[in-house]
């Protein structure tokens, strides 16, 4: 290969006579010969191929989706993304002097202030990276607030979320113990959380809804069992807008994802980690926390009150090693509750609800199929329970054009027959209709 005359000045001044010889102390075991690329394609070509391999997917408005698990498809208006785009907000990342960027300040203090009105938590800060990092950091706050070296953990969570829980416990070396769930209702189990109980438990986290779609009835009993330990509570903040939020039952920690304020599944990233407390245990909150004060000129501005992560203080004090967040979805999510307001996000969690419960009764109705499988009130999920294979039954749907739900069996043994579907207001009848038809049809 002909050398650029730069290149053999470079290597002159080395006093080297190649190329080769400059890289001669990497072994030629794991060097490359060179990378194969093809020739470059104008824009016009690369448009093309670009579109090509995109055709090869299916989206969910080709194909109605009613895998949940997480992540969900809401309906989210196009003002939202119009806000989020403007040049202000989406080149806006971690600001260094942040007092100087009142705009993003002020949305940020919306989107916690948002927060606040529907978990009931004294404070909530400006997010974190998704659910799990959210479900990381309080089984690490909870160990600040009390000491204990063991935390409680509901069986009926994400199995993703407890990989993400068991990886912060680790390096805290903190142990995770799993409190089982009732077999009939999918309820937290609560005989078996009391026996758990000991001195050295710092807390315990649960979901209402939790994993199988069901709202906990038993969170006061929760509460009770706990005393003084620290109640971890695990939203899909949605349907606060229905239910108690968990501040009136005892919750010390409130965590959720917002994704569902105006964020798109977007292959399943990214998220919005929420996570809020009471007042008494900010300090030792994780994140940053954006307040409302007033200049030397006496005028209304926003300021990051609190910012206890390593980049900012010593690492020793840090809170969280979380050095950045989902600043700009946290303002999807003040723009989408906005436009939505109040009456809005009700008749939307209602609505969820109510695909649920219809579409569970068709499914149960179905011979060979029972739905729900848990008794209890569910938000927009549910389990479904066939002696067909779960893998046929999917496989069958998507021939359909269907993409059907999540299969329990490998995560919960005890439920290797049961899949776990999900409905929000984006399912019309007519996608209800071919899923039940689906199901029906297959033998």
């Amino acid at each position: 290969m002909a050398l650029s005359e730069c290149s053999l000045e470079m290597l002159q001044y080395l006093k080297l006579k190649s190329v080769e010889e400059l890289f001669s102390d990497i072994p030629a075991s794991v060097r490359t010969d060179g990378l194969r690329l093809p020739d470059g394609l104008t824009e016009l070509e690369l448009r093309r191929e670009l579109e090509a391999m995109m055709a090869v997917n299916r989206t969910v408005s080709q194909q109605p989706t009613f895998l949940g698990a997480g992540v969900y498809h809401h309906f989210i208006p196009a003002a939202v993304k119009t806000i989020v785009m403007r040049s202000e907000f989406i080149t806006s990342y971690t600001p260094y002097q942040p007092e100087i960027s009142q705009g993003m300040l002020q949305a940020l203090f919306e989107y916690q202030s948002f927060m606040t009105e529907l978990t009931g938590m004294d404070a909530v800060n400006c997010s974190m990276y998704d659910a799990s990092t959210a479900l990381g950091e309080a089984v690490l706050m909870s160990y600040r607030l009390s000491g204990g070296k063991k935390f409680l953990i509901s069986r009926a969570i994400s199995p993703e979320k407890k990989l993400v829980a068991q990886t912060y416990a680790r390096g805290a070396d903190i142990q995770l113990t799993e409190v089982g769930y009732d077999p009939m209702t999918g309820s937290v189990d609560l005989e078996d959380l009391e026996s758990k109980m000991d001195p050295d438990v710092s807390g315990f986290y649960f979901e209402s809804p939790n994993f199988f779609g069901l709202i906990e009835p038993g969170a006061a009993e929760i509460r009770n069992i706990l005393g003084a330990k620290t109640m971890v509570v695990g939203v899909n903040p949605m349907v606060l807008a229905l239910v108690k939020p968990p501040a009136d039952y005892g919750a010390d920690i409130v965590v959720g994802d917002a994704q569902v304020f105006g964020s798109s599944m977007s292959l399943g990233g990214p998220m919005i980690g929420l996570f809020g407390c009471k007042m008494e245990h900010v300090r030792k909150m994780p994140g940053r926390l954006i307040g409302l004060t007033v200049d030397s000129d006496n005028r209304r501005s926003y300021c990051m009150t609190l910012q206890t992560r390593e980049q900012n203080i010593r690492r020793g004090k840090a809170t969280s090693n979380i050095c950045s967040n989902e600043a700009l979805l946290a303002v999807a999510s003040a723009a989408y509750l906005s436009l939505v307001g109040k009456s809005g996000l009700k008749d939307i969690a209602a609505k969820n609800i109510e695909h649920a419960y219809l579409l569970a009764s068709r499914i149960g109705s179905l011979k060979g199929f029972k739905a729900p499988h848990f008794k209890g009130t569910h938000f927009n999920e549910f389990v479904v329970t066939s002696e067909i294979d779960p893998n046929r039954i999917h496989e069958e749907l998507l021939s359909n054009g269907i993409h059907g739900g999540f299969p329990l069996g490998k995560d919960f043994p005890e439920l290797k027959n049961s899949v776990l579907y999900a409905t929000t207001e984006m399912h019309t009848k007519g996608d209800h209709d071919r899923l039940v038809n689906a199901l029906e049809a297959v033998r």
